[in-house]
């Protein structure tokens, strides 16, 4: 009866701290094949290349707890980043950025008031948007890039070149956001209620919890992470190009799955999140300094979002059958 006993809580230590165990052995298995992938200045750069997914990760892994998806994060980084930067000569960096922000939560309310109030399919909803806000940011620009001339003398250079203590600023900034969301999803009522209303919605509709309210609030989350991490990418080329969101949705997703967000909601950590992107930069960086092809990340990616899923739905299915 004791080796039973010991060997779940074994079992239950590997299950909760296997995902840190995991990203430690392939930190530990590309350092044996690379002399830079651990040094100093190479990690910074992985993590600052891996700031602009995460904080967007951030938001999307609040909608997924609540049990929807958002597709359209690409497209509103596209966008947002198109519109920061083409009005940053125009009005200022700051006025620009308040600006960017409004008109990416107002999509994100479109978003919101689509799933939250009338009751249609996240799935449809974001993929749609996806392409009505690529079709609007090829429209404000008229097929071309854009870019910021004033560059020296902007708040931008500062968050693409700036360090406190050493540290790059848009990892400052990742850190930092990231700990606040932890915060809010984990430690406030907000939170509790977002977990309730992803993991158990019947139970929620004789608590009082307006699920509606709840759901409709990650997706103003997720516009705002978007409308972040559209600072950092036009800080980081000065510009953008009206494309540069394509293909984060898919990243996003994978790196908020990974970090153990079901995508039957009501559970996921900010953290966690957190780790999963990373794992994924790190894990593209290091095919990189193997020599292998840029597309060979894009296989990876699509492996471990099919691992992430498959092992999801075991888990919960395992759940089930114990409960």
């Amino acid at each position: 009866m004791y080796d039973i006993y010991a060997k779940n809580v074994n079992l239950g230590v590997v299950a909760k701290q296997g995902f840190l165990i995991g990203f430690i052995v392939l930190l530990f298995v590309f350092s044996l094949f690379s002399d830079e992938f651990l040094q100093s200045r190479n990690v910074m750069t992985v993590i600052s290349q891996a700031a602009i997914i995460g904080v967007i990760a951030i938001g999307v892994t609040f909608v997924i707890v609540g049990g929807n998806l958002d597709l359209s994060v690409g497209s509103m980084l596209s966008f947002g980043a198109v519109l920061v930067a083409d009005l940053h000569d125009k009005i200022g960096a700051y006025p620009a950025i308040a600006c960017m922000m409004m008109a990416l939560l107002v999509i994100g309310s479109v978003n919101g008031f689509l799933v939250a109030y009338l009751k249609l399919n996240s799935l449809i909803v974001t993929l749609g948007m996806l392409s009505v806000i690529q079709g609007m940011t090829l429209i404000y620009t008229s097929g071309k890039n854009v870019d910021i001339t004033a560059q020296d003398t902007s708040v931008f250079d500062f968050i693409n070149k700036g360090t406190v203590f050493d540290i790059p600023v848009p990892i400052i900034l990742f850190i930092l956001l990231g700990l606040a969301m932890e915060i809010l999803l984990k430690g406030t009522v907000f939170g509790r209620k977002l977990f309730a209303t992803g993991g158990n919605p019947k139970a929620v509709l004789f608590s009082g919890i307006n699920s509606a309210k709840v759901v409709f609030s990650t997706y103003l989350l997720s516009a705002f992470t978007t409308g972040c991490a559209s600072i950092l990418i036009a800080s980081r080329v000065m510009g953008a190009q009206n494309t540069v969101g394509q293909g984060y949705e898919l990243v996003v997703l994978a790196g908020v799955i990974l970090g153990g967000a079901s995508l039957l909601g009501g559970s996921g950590s900010i953290i966690k999140t957190i780790l999963g992107v990373l794992v994924l930069k790190f894990l593209q960086n290091g095919l990189l300094l193997l020599g292998f092809q840029y597309y060979i990340q894009w296989v990876v990616t699509w492996v471990v979002i099919i691992f992430a899923v498959w092992l999801d739905i075991a888990v919960t299915r395992r759940k089930v059958l114990l409960d």
